[in-house]
């Protein structure tokens, strides 16, 4: 028999999932708060076949992966700040405890890989256009960051990008409610 924290939890991510129905391009960071849950569970709202979830055992292949895609958008968001990175992710490999982004300048850094709960694949409508986005979760269920498919001259979502984006997912998730 359900108890009643069962029935109000299942009630709050079934309200959930039908605001996110209703507003799938509503920013991910920004509902979370709103509504008092992770980024993760925001994620796992959105209409059936916009979110791909898999292992966040998939971090470092995924991030090798990205660094041979070219230029996209790598962005941080936090509770101060957004911070945008266009260019092509650089390789890296562990080192010392970290994902290590191997370049001196433009984007480099240490990576937590073993932090990573999860990776979540995105395609939403945002901002009247089609976007598609790698979101790196945390264990915590928070957005480490994401990296999103690059676009074109016309602001179009490149083809050949698009096209390893979903190798990815298909390799690292499994499609809800396919």
């Amino acid at each position: 028999m359900a108890t009643a924290a069962a029935s109000v939890v299942s009630s709050e991510t079934g309200d959930l999932r039908a605001y996110m129905a209703a507003n799938p391009a509503a920013v991910i960071e920004e509902v979370a708060k709103q509504w008092n849950v992770s980024p993760h569970a925001v994620i796992a709202a959105l209409p059936d076949g916009m979110a791909r979830l898999g292992p966040g055992d998939g971090f470092v292949a995924a991030m090798k992966d990205i660094a041979t895609w070219g230029e996209v958008t790598l962005i941080v968001h936090t509770e101060d700040a957004i911070f945008e990175f266009t260019g092509e992710v650089p390789r890296g490999e562990i080192s010392r405890g970290y994902f290590n982004l191997m370049q001196p300048k433009g984007l480099h850094g240490h990576l937590r890989h073993d932090r990573c709960g999860a990776l979540a694949f995105v395609e939403r409508p945002f901002m009247g256009k089609a976007s598609a986005f790698v979101a790196f979760l945390n264990q915590d269920g928070g957005i480490m960051f994401k990296v999103f498919v690059g676009r074109d001259a016309n602001r179009e979502l490149r083809v050949d990008q698009l096209v390893r984006f979903h190798a990815l997912a298909k390799q690292f998730s499994e499609e809800r409610g396919a």
